[in-house]
């Protein structure tokens, strides 16, 4: 049976897809920094991109994409690995059709089994706080502590209704329909705790957190 989710999902994307249609073929996209142009060292974390196979960057579709590892620059003991993973998908444009692909519908479809779900909060640099999702999820006897949000317009939500919904607004408002989305994930090393995983993981983005508006711009 069809779930209640799933059909306000489609009914808010075919109506957001009805009325920027309507608004015209071009949208307005402030100038920002390219993302791989992201510092490489953040904090104590050193990076490496990790290139997108053709096939993933199909699924992707038409965005700007960063996918790194950052590990520790003192290097952690082999059996308690200290590494984050960053995903950022910026869409400049989603009036084509295309539209960020949330965690819950992706990660399943790589072998990911969602264990646990909820929200963290983050704050801005100002002091202001924010949610994130949080998951747990599997693969196997591997776990990862994932967390993701969205962004548009200086805006940051953990709630891909709530993006859809702004993105609605918004290209009627301003004629802009750019977003990202932003995941962190933390593998938990044999024999650590969640709240470990999950400490490191809110550490990375609060530090990354502040560099964002220049890539995804407000």
């Amino acid at each position: 049976m069809t779930s209640p989710r799933f059909i306000t999902v489609v009914a808010l994307m075919a109506l957001t897809w009805t009325l920027m249609r309507a608004r015209g073929d071009v949208d307005r996209v402030p100038p920002s920094v390219p993302l791989n142009q992201m510092p490489q060292t953040l904090g104590p974390w050193k990076s490496t991109d990790v290139p997108l196979t053709a096939d993933v960057l199909e699924i992707l579709g038409k965005g700007v994409f960063l996918n790194r590892i950052y590990r520790p620059t003192d290097p952690a003991p082999a059996s308690a690995p200290n590494e984050v993973g960053l995903f950022i998908g910026y869409f400049p444009t989603q009036r084509t059709g295309q539209a960020i692909h949330s965690p819950q519908n992706c990660l399943p479809g790589s072998g990911w089994v969602f264990e646990s779900s909820g929200v963290t909060t983050l704050k801005t640099p100002a002091g202001q706080p924010f949610q994130v999702g949080e998951y747990l999820i599997s693969n196997g006897t591997s776990k990862d502590e994932v967390l993701y949000w969205y962004r548009s317009h200086g805006r940051s939500m953990a709630s891909d209704y709530v993006a859809k919904l702004y993105t609605l607004v918004d290209s009627i408002r301003y004629n802009r329909t750019d977003a990202a989305l932003i995941r962190v994930v933390v593998p938990l090393a044999s024999g650590a705790t969640r709240q470990a995983a999950h400490d490191r993981a809110v550490d990375f983005a609060q530090q990354l957190s502040p560099l964002l508006p220049a890539y995804i711009p407000d």
